[in-house]
């Protein structure tokens, strides 16, 4: 610290020297010619011997996650500097040293909007993340914990598709103050799960819970072992879907491929959090509020609250969404009710102002939440983090809607205490998310967009002996092309059809490129297998084995058997759902 940095400037919250730009959305560093050097951790630059000692350099240098130097060590970046005020001409002099002006920040509604999501156990860390995670990466890099995704995601999200993300709330009781809940030697089963689907157009997001008492299959699973070595768990049939985590030694790979196998969603990622990310981050941000219809006293979670709201935090936030004898009809599902309830209050409370604009909240919750989270390979860094918020930030809370996996009770059981899928009404939620169809009721930013594609399917057809076509695989099951070929050819007459192998790069749905001249002939085809206009790719031919100018069918991870149709739903089922925006009383 610099001379004119003593005195008063000791006694400057570091954290009021960060400032909210409502331009960016980001926090950035703002030193006057008094304020002191931040305290937060992390290497520092010294003060340039320019310009006398009368002011410190307003730059800092921060460790970027990933990236090496010429000299194998970690490349640093530079913080963009902050240049100090500057005083025009007669104007009023400056404060004395030691003495700043405070200006308040004018709030925009572009800078709230940049961090307004969040959708399950842990999603509400990206938050935190998007917005300080700039103050001290390196530091924060390190409080992150990451496991093997073991290939069972799709290798990470990425911004231009739609996001699936796997949230995973643990039973284990590690940490301070955990052992009198459960089971103290709980090896840390799947006990909160919630699978987030955010739309492709970032205009609405599904957050769906998968009870844990649910009745499974799980599958064989790949597994890295903590040395390193690779193991493979072996499967087990008909069993809770909390055992797919820690039962046998599994880890949240497990849970993902169980989820796949379940809902045939495949996540990009997972977040696994224990009962310390409830307590620490309620208490980062001041607490939430909830809601009860009616006195609650429940002995197993230790909650004791009277009707109505209240604001909750630390071990009485963990109580709150561990309770399930005093609600509903004291189960699981009920506790899932709570548990989405409480999930609504913080995301409210994490998208208001006071915690928007408070450097001091924001660093607290970045802390926090690095701490208690654990992560796939894919999301190990802050950087990687960031990006993620900053993509779920573009939701709107009134469009995030919470629903549940539609189960029965299990028929096999004379005393109900675990439940199977609804197989009437389950399918149909899961091809909706599939699809990327909105359960809440917003209207698409893209209806143009919509117009045009379905117009696409629209007008003469070729007949099927005229449709030309090379079927590559792009993802569908070993063996799909040639499956395809032998139907489309001997059951519906597309005659001048061809297996053109494996396409260079694998597709999450089924799609048809075609060119302009081509379009009777896109129209035929889609009718036969059932392709919608968002799967018609218009664009260029190319050339068959026999030189003549053909489309491009490449069959996609929704491709389920040559015969099966394509269609896609366009309108989501009607399910028992909330929304993030409203408040509801537990009762």
């Amino acid at each position: 610290m610099d001379a004119q940095g003593r005195g008063r400037a000791d006694n400057i919250d570091p954290a009021d020297q960060w400032v909210l730009n409502p331009n960016t959305g980001e926090y950035e560093l703002r030193l006057s010619h008094s304020a002191a050097q931040s305290t937060v951790p992390g290497p520092r630059r010294s003060a340039s011997p320019q310009g006398g000692g009368g002011r410190a350099a307003a730059r800092g240098r921060t460790a970027a996650p990933g990236r090496g130097g010429p000299d194998g060590g970690t490349r640093d970046t530079l913080v963009s500097e902050v240049p100090g005020p500057r005083r025009r001409r007669g104007a009023p002099p400056e404060p004395p040293p030691g003495r700043r002006n405070r200006r308040p920040v004018k709030k925009k509604s572009k800078a709230k909007k940049i961090l307004l999501w969040t959708g399950g156990s842990m999603a509400f860390v990206l938050v935190a993340v998007s917005a300080a995670g700039y103050l001290y990466i390196k530091h924060l890099n390190d409080n992150i914990t990451s496991v093997s995704d073991d290939g069972a995601s799709t290798g990470g999200f990425s911004k231009d598709e739609a996001i699936n993300i796997l949230l995973i709330g643990t039973d284990k009781r590690t940490g301070k103050g955990n052992e009198g809940y459960g089971d103290a030697g709980s090896v840390g089963h799947a006990d909160t799960n919630i699978l987030l689907h955010v739309s492709k157009d970032r205009t609405n997001a599904t957050a769906l819970s998968i009870p844990r008492d649910l009745i499974v299959n799980v599958p064989d699973c790949p597994t890295t072992q903590a040395d390193g070595s690779k193991k493979v768990i072996p499967g087990t049939d008909n069993v809770r879907f909390n055992t797919s985590l820690g039962q046998d030694g599994r880890t949240p790979s497990c849970t993902m491929r169980t989820v796949t196998e379940l809902t045939g969603i495949t996540p990009d990622d997972f977040m696994v959090a224990d009962f310390n990310a409830v307590k620490t981050l309620t208490t980062a941000v001041g607490g939430v509020d909830v809601c009860l219809g009616k006195d609650i006293d429940d002995k197993d979670s230790h909650l004791k609250l009277s009707k109505g709201t209240h604001n909750i935090s630390g071990e009485q936030a963990l109580a709150f969404v561990r309770t399930r004898h005093s609600v509903g009809f004291g189960g699981d599902l009920s506790r899932i009710g709570l548990q989405q309830q409480f999930l609504s209050a913080l995301m409210r409370k994490l998208s208001s102002n006071s915690t928007l604009t408070s450097p001091t909240k924001m660093l607290k919750l970045a802390e926090a939440g690095t701490k208690a989270l654990t992560v796939d390979d894919k999301l190990d860094s802050i950087g990687k983090l960031k990006d993620l918020g900053l993509e779920l930030g573009k939701l709107n809370p009134k469009n995030l809607t919470f629903t549940t996996v539609p189960v029965v009770d299990n028929p096999a059981e004379k005393v109900k205490t675990t439940v199977v899928l609804n197989n009437s009404t389950a399918p149909a939620v899961f091809d909706a998310i599939k699809s990327d169809v909105s359960f809440s009721d917003v209207k698409k930013k893209q209806k143009a967009a919509k117009d045009a594609q379905a117009a696409r399917l629209k007008g003469t057809k070729s007949a099927a002996s005229e449709v030309r076509v090379r079927i590559l695989n792009g993802g569908a099951r070993s063996g799909s092309a040639q499956a395809a070929l032998n139907w489309l050819q001997n059951d519906e007459g597309v005659t001048k059809s061809e297996n053109a192998g494996n396409a260079p790069a694998a597709l999450s749905r089924t799609t048809l490129e075609y060119a302009p001249d081509q379009a009777a002939q896109a129209r035929r085809l889609a009718a036969i297998l059932g392709l919608s206009g968002s799967a018609m790719k218009p664009g260029k031919s190319v050339t068959n084995s026999q030189g003549l100018p053909a489309m491009t069918l490449t069959l996609g991870k929704d491709f389920k058997g040559a015969g099966v149709s394509l269609t896609t739903p366009t309108k989501a089922p009607k399910v028992d759902k909330s929304t993030a925006d409203k408040v509801q009383c537990a009762s």
